[in-house]
């Protein structure tokens, strides 16, 4: 008896390994078929990429609900352009700002005054979280009817399956699937300022009477090799890396949703493997 117990021990104790190793072969397997379809071999979870017209070019897990980060700032954005609320009004950050979810910190000291408009590039380009929260908080009824506006956001572009509680994305309640987000993504591409705020390359601003420089949190903004026109990373554990782009490859503008990247620096190998795909495939269709 003494033994049997001993064995099923061995058995409850192997087991989450024994599944995490089921599911790395898993995803070898959808790997090795999607690279002999002649498909990109992406090592996001999941992945979409559509054409300006909706027209889906490549699709893996696009309805799998799950947690989208800062992707979530994207609708931050929307929101705050929508209300028609002064860019250049002061705004303090205080100590509700502080993010209580996960922890993190920022380089925006509590005190630190800025003009809306220098917050919400902020939350856009570098993702900043503080930055994100004060915008949410001081919205006309606050973080309340904030959150209320992105839900009624996202039913308005067709998301049915998206759902918001903050506006900073540190909440892995913030759900969506890659299908919904090709819909956000394309909504946002149609402000200018958030085009602009999303691929600069970094932004100095006066902070208590000293510079704070900072970058864009994707990388792929600097280089000449892409033709990014809307950027937005996220990150937190529950989501893993997430990237979404509007860029122009091979001529043609596309809209691109990575999630749940399992390494630091997946989604820019994904993203990049995507753009040899189509370039590929553009080549392979002139006519020789």
């Amino acid at each position: 008896m003494r033994r049997l117990i001993v064995i099923l021990i061995a058995i409850l104790a192997a087991s989450p390994a024994l599944a995490e190793s089921q599911e790395r072969t898993a995803r070898k397997v959808k790997s090795a078929v999607a690279g002999r379809a002649g498909f990109p071999e992406l090592k996001s979870s999941a992945a979409l990429v559509v054409d300006q017209s909706g027209r889906t070019l490549f699709a893996k897990n696009v309805d799998q609900v799950v947690p989208i980060a800062s992707i979530t700032k994207l609708m931050t954005a929307m929101v705050v352009i929508d209300a028609g609320l002064p860019l250049t009004e002061k705004i303090a950050i205080s100590n509700d700002d502080r993010d209580l979810i996960k922890g993190t910190r920022s380089r925006l000291r509590i005190g630190t005054v800025l003009a809306r408009g220098e917050l919400l590039q902020l939350a856009l380009m570098a993702s900043e979280n503080r930055a994100a929260e004060a915008l949410t908080r001081v919205f006309p009824g606050g973080t309340s009817a904030f959150v209320a506006a992105m839900n009624q956001k996202a039913v308005e572009l067709g998301m049915w399956r998206t759902r918001f509680v903050d506006g900073t994305g540190l909440s892995s309640d913030n759900v969506s699937t890659a299908q919904d987000l090709t819909k956000m993504v394309a909504a946002a591409y149609q402000y200018p300022l958030i085009r602009e705020f999303t691929t600069d390359s970094g932004l100095t601003i006066q902070a208590n009477g000293r510079p704070m420089k900072y970058s864009n949190s994707n990388r792929l903004v600097k280089s000449h090799e892409w033709q990014i026109g809307l950027s937005k990373t996220g990150y937190i554990a529950e989501a893993g890396r997430c990237l979404v782009m509007q860029a122009k490859i091979a001529g043609k503008p596309v809209i691109i949703v990575l999630l749940d990247s399992w390494g630091k620096l997946t989604r820019i190998g994904d993203a990049n493997r995507i753009k040899r795909w189509m370039e590929t495939r553009n080549s392979a269709d002139k006519p020789g």
